[in-house]
C-alpha cells in the first residue's frame, strides 16, 4: 500500500493511492469519532507512553505529560538530545519513535485503510520546505524504525503544487507559475513553484518555523483571559490540563468563524466555572492576529523579490492555519484576485504526497536546497576564519531514486586535526559571511596527521601546526540526497585512510530541549 504522510506540527494526516483516487485516511478515536487525521501528541506518566488519540484523551488528566508540537523540538535536536520534562529527561528520539510506531501499529488496526496481514506500507513524507537537513534526517529515521519503507522526502509546499497540478491542471500543457502559501499549525512555508505539463520547478522557497495556527488559538486564549478580568498570576496558575482545554475551546470557536462573524463566545466551565463564559470581539481578535499573517506575506513577498521578472498566475493557500479568514482577507489585499484556496487546505500536502507515492513517473519534481549549508575553515595559516558554502542555497536537488549531488574538496593541509564546523544560513550577508537564520551543526575532527588515525578522542588533542600532516593528501567528499540530507567522507589519500559522517549534531554532547509553552501574548492594537 502506498501513502502520503504529512507529519504536521499538530495533525498527521495519511492519503492512500487507491486506483487513481487519494482518500484521506480515518483513524479511530476513544470517544467513537473516526476524524481523519491522527494527533502528533505524546503522553508520558513515569515510564507509561501514550501516543496519537490515547494521548489525546489524556490531556484531560493532570497526572499525565503530554508533549505537544514535538516537530518543532526536531530543529534544534540530535539523537542526543533529551527532553527536559522537569521531573524527568527522556531522549528525543525514542518519543518520536514511539509515535511513529505507534502510527503504524494504528494504520493497521484502527483504521479504515483494511490492511491485508503483513502488507508492506510504502510512503512518501512531507518535511517544511524550511526544514534542515537534521530533521529531515530524524524524521526519515523514525519512520524506518517504525517499520515504515521511505520512498522519498518532499518539501510540504511542493507536495501542494503537485496536489494543485493533478486537480486543476488535467487538460493543461501550458506553463504556469504558482505561489504556495502553506501555514500550517504550527509553520509557515513558501514555494515559487513553475509547472510545465509533467516537471514542477521549485524556483525557492522561504519559511518561518515558529508561526503557525496555534499560535491564533493562543492569542484567543488571552484575550478571553483579558475580557473575563483574570489577572496575570491566575493565568500563571492554570494546570496544563485546564490550558489545553481552554485552547481546544478556542480552537473550535476560532474554526467555526466565517467573514461575516463579529463576536466569539468562549466558555470558560472545563477551565474556572467560577469564571463563566466571556466574550471577545472578532475585530479585536484580527488587530492582535494580523501581525503574524502579516510575517508570512512578508516572507512570501520576500521570496518574490529574487524573482521579480517572473509573473505568477495564482497564489494557493493551503495548510490548517490558513482556514482563519483574517489569512484570506490580508491575502487578497496584497495580491488581489489571484489568491486561491485548495478545497483541502488541511490535507492537499498529503494528497500531493500520495499522488507522488502512486504515479513517481507522472509528476517529476526539480526541487532546490532551501538554505546554505557550508563550513567554517581556517585561512592566513590560522590567523582568519572564512566561511565555505559548501551547496549554495537554491540549488536543483537530485529527484528521488537519482543519485546524490556531489561535490569535492582537495587539498594539503597545515594542522596536526581538521576541525570541521558545519552550519546551514537562511541567508548570506554582500561578504558571504552567513546570516539570517543560522542552524549550527557538528564539530567533526578528523586526523589529518597519520600518526593521530587511531586516537578514538582527538578533541583531547591540542590542534597545532604538523610537518607531517603537509606532506598528506586531504579529500572530502560531500553528497547531497534528494531530501537535502548531507553526509561527508573525510579521506586522507596519502595514508589511505577515511571517516563518514552524517551531518546534524551527531557528534555532539548531550543536550537537553523543553516542550514549547506559551508562544503569543496578546496585545490590544
Amino acid at each position: 500500500m502506498k501513502l502520503g504522510i504529512d507529519f504536521g506540527t499538530n495533525r498527521i494526516v495519511v492519503a492512500a493511492a487507491d486506483r487513481g483516487n487519494y482518500p484521506l485516511i480515518c483513524f479511530e478515536s476513544p470517544d467513537g469519532r473516526s476524524p481523519d487525521w491522527y494527533p502528533s501528541l505524546i503522553a508520558l506518566r513515569g515510564e507509561e507512553r501514550l501516543y496519537g488519540w490515547d494521548a489525546w484523551d489524556a490531556q484531560g488528566d493532570d497526572s499525565w505529560t503530554v508533549v505537544r508540537s514535538v516537530k518543532r523540538l526536531l530543529e534544534d535536536a540530535g539523537p542526543q538530545t533529551l527532553l527536559d520534562l522537569g521531573d524527568q529527561r527522556v531522549r528525543l528520539t525514542g518519543l518520536l519513535r514511539g509515535l511513529t510506531s505507534a502510527l503504524y501499529s494504528t494504520l493497521h488496526d484502527r483504521s479504515n485503510l483494511g490492511l491485508k496481514p503483513g502488507e508492506a506500507l510504502q510512503v512518501v513524507l512531507g518535511v517544511p520546505a524550511h526544514a534542515n537537513s537534521n530533521q529531515r534526517f530524524l524524521t526519515v529515521d523514525a519512520f524506518r524504525s517504525a517499520g515504515f519503507e521511505v520512498l522519498g522526502v518532499l518539501n510540504e509546499p511542493s507536495a501542494a503544487s503537485i496536489e494543485f497540478g493533478h486537480r486543476q491542471r488535467q487538460n493543461k500543457s501550458d506553463r504556469e507559475t504558482i505561489l504556495v502559501y502553506d501555514l500550517g499549525g504550527g509553520t509557515f512555508d513558501a514555494s515559487l513553484v513553475t509547472l510545465d505539463e509533467k516537471i514542477h520547478h521549485v524556483l525557492a522557497s522561504e519559511g518561518i518555523p515558529t508561526i503557525g495556527g496555534d499560535d491564533f488559538d493562543e492569542i484567543l486564549a488571552e484575550l478571553a483571559l483579558e475580557n473575563a478580568g483574570v489577572d496575570r498570576e491566575a493565568r500563571e496558575q492554570i494546570p496544563a490540563a485546564a490550558w489545553f482545554r481552554l485552547l481546544e475551546e478556542c480552537r473550535l470557536k476560532k474554526e467555526s468563524l466565517h467573514p461575516n462573524s463579529r463576536r466569539i463566545t468562549v466558555d470558560f466551565e472545563n477551565v474556572n466555572a467560577e469564571w463563566g463564559s466571556v466574550q471577545v470581539q472578532v475585530a479585536d481578535f484580527y488587530d492582535c492576529a494580523r501581525p503574524l499573517v502579516e510575517e508570512t506575506v512578508v516572507a512570501a513577498e520576500d521570496l518574490l523579490s529574487h524573482h521579480a521578472n517572473l509573473a505568477f498566475e495564482a497564489l494557493y493557500i493551503t495548510g490548517g492555519g490558513s482556514e482563519l479568514p483574517l489569512v484570506s482577507r490580508v491575502l487578497r489585499e496584497r495580491f488581489g484576485r489571484r489568491v486561491r484556496r485548495s478545497a483541502y487546505a488541511r490535507s492537499a500536502t498529503a494528497i500531493g504526497l500520495a499522488i507522488q507515492a502512486d504515479e513517481p513517473d507522472h509528476y517529476r519534481l526539480s526541487e532546490r536546497l532551501a538554505r546554505y549549508f557550508g563550513v567554517w575553515r581556517e585561512a592566513d595559516s590560522g590567523q582568519t576564519i572564512t566561511f565555505d558554502p559548501l551547496f549554495e542555497k537554491g540549488i536543483s536537488l537530485p529527484s528521488p531514486g537519482q543519485p546524490a549531488k556531489i561535490i569535492r574538496r582537495i587539498y594539503s593541509p597545515v594542522h596536526n586535526i581538521g576541525h570541521f564546523r558545519f552550519l546551514e544560513s537562511s541567508h548570506r550577508t554582500s561578504t558571504g559571511a552567513p546570516s539570517g537564520e543560522i542552524a549550527f551543526w557538528d564539530e567533526i575532527r578528523f586526523p589529518f596527521d597519520p600518526s593521530l588515525e587511531n586516537v578514538n578522542d582527538l578533541a583531547s588533542v591540542p590542534v597545532g601546526f604538523s610537518e607531517p600532516a603537509s606532506s598528506q593528501r586531504i579529500e572530502e567528499r560531500y553528497e547531497c540526497d534528494s531530501g537535502g540530507a548531507i553526509r561527508v567522507t573525510i579521506a586522507n589519500r596519502s595514508a589511505a585512510y577515511e571517516r563518514q559522517f552524517q551531518l546534524g549534531r551527531w557528534s555532539q554532547d548531550t543536550k537537553t530541549v523543553k516542550p514549547a509553552g506559551r508562544r503569543k501574548k496578546a496585545t490590544s492594537a
